[in-house]
């Protein structure tokens, strides 16, 4: 009976079929021990001379790191690992001896390991980072879902950018135009909302900006969400309750993951709603108090924003921005016009920005004058403004970025390693 390694607990005393890769190999005169990788989860393989025959006892000892193999045997308990299972072997079979294993137990630099990545993600770090991005993105579909949100698809070639196109990739499209790879689904999800109320997208964005932080990538994915009648405040219950969401779910379904991280989880268990809350002039007080030189209407750096989060144990919106450093669509806040209803998500540990939101402005007459004080293409943001002149209403949205989740829940220093295949300003390989 073919099953995976994920599914041992349910068969012991069951002979099965496992299939997979060898990741360690290691023998003993008359005995032999198979680590073994299905993609579900790792298990040892325990292969007596006396148990199998020459043919299996030779595929056994052929066994080289790496290789693919087909084993049969009885599942059992480890005599000393409580909730692990083992295989005692009966049938070993090779289907593809590997060459020396480039990836050795040695140290190795990043740039080794990402000219590598598509060896390296074979790693057990590598594979629980991905099944937390995994566990992320269900988590977002699952309460989207319950919380009255549907799935829109915004396009990945644009005319035009949320804010300028001076960071996006452009391309020529069919000669007659130039495109823009998207940087965000935000615009088209305003629309949208008209018609189905509450959306969200989740896809590739693309930035060329020149950046080397480790916080920054070139191809990134974005969850991308807008809400009609939602306004401000309603915006980040919305946020503070999906993050809490989220998190509570990885620690529930990715434990094995996190353990192979060695992910402290208690700080995650604080990550209960509701979240921190400073105003934008708060921050700048409690910056300077910490050492900060910041101004009264600059935009937070990613410095700043490492700080102020050593300082919370739970995740922090920095609130109300002057509007001088926040883009056009972005409304006033009432109770004072030289600032905008926005907010910023920063996580703690000195993590930084996860997400960034804001209420939008809905009134025709502003949202023009927006623009015009931008030096933004009235022609190319036309069909925007005629969001705001048939049926507005007051609506917000925000974004977040899986990788800066993902590196979070994981406790990664570096993006680099939460995407299957980073892209970075001096990367494109493999």
């Amino acid at each position: 009976m073919d099953t995976f390694i994920s599914k041992l607990k349910d068969h012991v005393w069951d002979t099965v079929t496992i299939k997979g890769w060898a990741y360690n190999v290691r023998s003993s005169g008359s005995i032999a021990f198979l680590q073994l990788r299905d993609g579900s989860g790792f298990a040892q393989a325990v292969v007596a001379k006396q148990n199998v025959d020459e043919a299996s006892w030779s595929a056994a000892t052929d066994t080289t790191i790496e290789s693919s193999v087909i084993v049969t045997g009885t599942v059992t308990k480890h005599p000393k690992q409580e909730g692990v299972f083992e295989l005692q072997a009966t049938a070993v079979a090779l289907v593809q001896k590997a060459e020396d294993y480039p990836i050795g137990k040695k140290e190795h630099g990043p740039d080794f390991l990402l000219d590598n990545r598509h060896l390296w993600l074979r790693a057990p770090s590598q594979w629980a980072v991905q099944r937390v991005r995994d566990a992320i993105i269900h988590a977002t579909y699952d309460w989207m879902r319950d919380h009255g949100f549907i799935k829109i698809d915004a396009p990945i070639l644009t005319p035009t950018s949320c804010e300028d196109t001076t960071q996006l990739f452009e391309t020529d499209y069919f000669g007659e135009r130039k495109a823009y790879l998207t940087q965000s689904g935000q615009l088209y999800l305003e629309a949208a909302i008209a018609s189905v109320g509450r959306c969200f997208d989740f896809g590739p964005v693309f930035r060329a900006e020149k950046s080397k932080t480790r916080r920054h990538l070139t191809e990134f994915w974005m969850m991308d969400a807008e809400a009609a009648f939602v306004e401000h405040d309603e915006n980040l219950r919305i946020q503070e309750e999906l993050v809490a969401f989220i998190v509570k779910h990885v620690l529930e379904t990715r434990q094995e993951e996190l353990k192979i991280l060695e992910r402290d989880t208690e700080p995650l268990k604080k990550v209960v709603a509701p979240f921190h809350r400073l105003t934008h002039a708060e921050a700048i007080v409690k910056l300077r108090e910490l050492g900060s030189d910041i101004g009264d209407m600059d935009d937070l750096g990613a410095d700043d924003e490492t700080l102020l989060t050593k300082q919370y144990d739970r995740p922090l919106f920095i609130e109300k921005y002057p509007a001088a450093v926040k883009a056009f669509y972005m409304k006033r806040d009432p109770e004072d016009s030289s600032r905008v209803l926005c907010a910023d998500l920063l996580a703690p540990e000195g993590y930084g920005e996860i997400i960034g939101g804001s209420q939008r402005e809905d009134d025709y007459e502003t949202l023009l004058a927006r623009l015009r004080e931008h030096n933004l293409s009235e022609d190319a943001f036309k069909w925007y403004l005629d969001l705001r002149r048939y049926g507005s209403v007051p609506h917000s949205g925000f974004g977040y970025g899986l990788e800066r989740l993902v590196a979070w829940i994981c406790g990664l220093h570096h993006v680099r390693e939460t995407i299957p295949f980073p892209r970075l300003m001096n990367r494109l390989d493999p």
